[in-house]
């Protein structure tokens, strides 16, 4: 892992941008990493037009989970749904800008499949790995 991307790791986690909730919201979804215990909680407002306008996450967990889930709800405001919808992990991973192990790979994907989930409406706890 480089310095310069450790540094904005350790600072989204230290100082989220993103943190927060909204209430009411359009879309709301919450999933867990079973391996470690990480939590995302995602929610959005969109306009009709079906445009995200405001995004937030709260949740705990390691400083990857954490600074993942706040740099990808910076990325989601302003875009359109099925837009969400075409997000893959290596736009997550870029975002990060370090190469990840297995079980830090879930961490940091854990919040694009809560963020797909919602935007799927999928049920509470049926989210699957295979949204990311």
């Amino acid at each position: 892992m480089d310095d310069l991307s450790r540094e904005v790791i350790i600072d989204r986690y230290q100082n989220p941008h993103h943190r927060g909730r909204l209430d009411p919201n359009d879309i709301a979804y919450e999933d867990d990493n079973p391996l470690c215990g990480d939590h995302i909680l995602i929610e959005l407002r969109v306009d009709k037009n079906e445009v995200v306008t405001e995004a937030t996450f709260d949740g705990h967990g390691c400083s990857i989970s954490q600074a993942s889930a706040d740099m990808l709800i910076e990325s989601v405001i302003g875009k359109p749904l099925e837009e969400l919808k075409n997000i893959k992990k290596e736009d997550v991973l870029e975002m990060l800008g370090i190469e990840l192990g297995p079980v830090r790979l879930k961490c940091a994907l854990l919040s694009l499949k809560v963020l797909k989930a919602g935007v799927y409406g999928i049920e509470p706890g049926q989210a699957s790995d295979e949204l990311v």
